[in-house]
């Protein structure tokens, strides 16, 4: 007769259990708390698309925030590089008439130039700006929102120990991205940034989180993990939800009539 599971190896192997594809967080009610940037993105990108023609949201994901839009444009149009991810987004916007191309992540976008009058993200893994400005038209709008530098880096310096800021890169700064946006010709309308508590807790929410987000801890499996992972649970379980801080950027650019 096998032993009984442990409280830590069910909550670890229910994560291990949970899809992952799409960026549906349901899985976390109850298990994770994040706060919401105040500026609202979804409601915001959805009534730029309500006034749009030819709208193209880059890394669309499962397609989830995009169809929360009351309204999309004649011509909608998503890319995605992630497979599955491609698959579940077309299930849900090919009945509303958006396209979903797959694309890489990382390769140019396969769109003629100024091709959309809007163009939005959220949470490109990176923003190309090139691309973005080749693609829009004259007066048309990138809006978006982006994960900022450090961003729940407490997770990361858990498993993985101090990090400094060139781990990072830098890249994800909103300063060095509005000199890039800039750099490729686009105008910046709006750039707001904040840091918003986040809360785990169980450990299942963090295997799951780090399942889900697979750049945080490049290559996490529990087995590798196994250790840290009980020593977390164990810290959960006396001291309450471990505590992390996500950081966003909202960034609206307008790409200047000639």
């Amino acid at each position: 007769m096998s032993e009984p599971r442990t409280p830590f190896e069910d909550l670890v192997a229910e994560a291990e259990a949970a899809p992952t594809e799409g960026w549906d967080f349901s899985w976390f009610e109850g298990r994770a708390t994040e706060a919401r940037p105040s500026w609202g993105y979804a409601r915001a990108m959805g009534e730029r698309l309500a006034k749009a023609e030819a709208a193209l949201d880059i890394q669309t994901g499962g397609g989830e925030v995009l169809n929360s839009a009351d309204r999309l444009p004649p011509l909608t149009v998503a890319t995605e590089g992630w497979p599955p991810n491609v698959a579940k987004a077309t299930a849900l916007l090919r009945p509303r008439g958006a396209v979903v191309v797959a694309s890489p992540e990382g390769a140019p976008l396969p769109f003629a130039d100024e091709a959309f009058d809007l163009v939005v993200s959220r949470h490109p893994v990176r923003a190309d700006w090139t691309e973005i400005t080749r693609v829009l038209s004259p007066g048309g709008t990138y809006f978006a929102q982006h994960v900022g530098p450090r961003s729940a880096y407490e997770v990361v310096e858990y498993f993985l120990g101090p990090q400094s800021e060139a781990d990072d890169g830098g890249a994800r700064h909103p300063d060095r991205e509005r000199a890039e946006a800039e750099a490729a010709g686009l105008e910046i309308v709006d750039l707001r940034a904040e840091r918003l508590r986040m809360e785990f807790h169980d450990i299942g929410a963090v295997v799951h989180f780090l399942r889900k987000v697979v750049w945080m801890v490049p290559g996490f499996t529990v087995d590798q993990y196994r250790d840290r992972l009980r020593a977390l649970h164990e810290r959960i379980e006396t001291e309450g939800p471990f505590v992390a801080h996500s950081s966003r950027h909202l960034i609206e650019a307008r790409k200047p009539q000639p």
